[in-house]
């Protein structure tokens, strides 16, 4: 079962004047930061007591990052179980769960073609 929206993705140049940009501007805190290699990090910020977060994401370790619309994470408490459930419903998954450090993923579709990932 999805429990709300974990996060939703922008894609960026510049993560650290980004970074900047949302907690020294706008007044959001660091939610997550996590080392994904040497072009960038995993960096989440939200309003203070947020349940749902921005991620900065390096538009360089995204190859398609101009095709990309913003990108929403829906979070469950088990991935894999959501994936059996939705998938049973009819839902058409892209990618079936994929166990990462961070967590477990998997994306589904909607009728349009938008994606979506569950995160547990």
């Amino acid at each position: 079962m999805i429990n709300k929206i974990g996060t939703v993705a922008v894609y960026v140049d510049d993560q650290e004047q980004t970074l900047k940009f949302w907690t020294e501007q706008v007044g959001f805190e660091v939610k997550a930061n996590h080392p994904m290699g040497p072009n960038g990090s995993w960096i989440e910020v939200a309003p203070k007591g947020a349940e749902s977060a921005l991620v900065i994401y390096p538009k360089s370790m995204m190859e398609n990052w101009e095709q990309q619309k913003a990108s929403i994470v829906f979070l469950s408490d088990d991935a894999k179980k959501t994936f059996e459930e939705m998938s049973g419903r009819g839902v058409k998954f892209i990618q079936e769960p994929n166990e990462m450090p961070w967590g477990t993923f998997a994306i589904f579709e909607d009728l349009d073609g938008n994606q979506f990932l569950i995160k547990g």
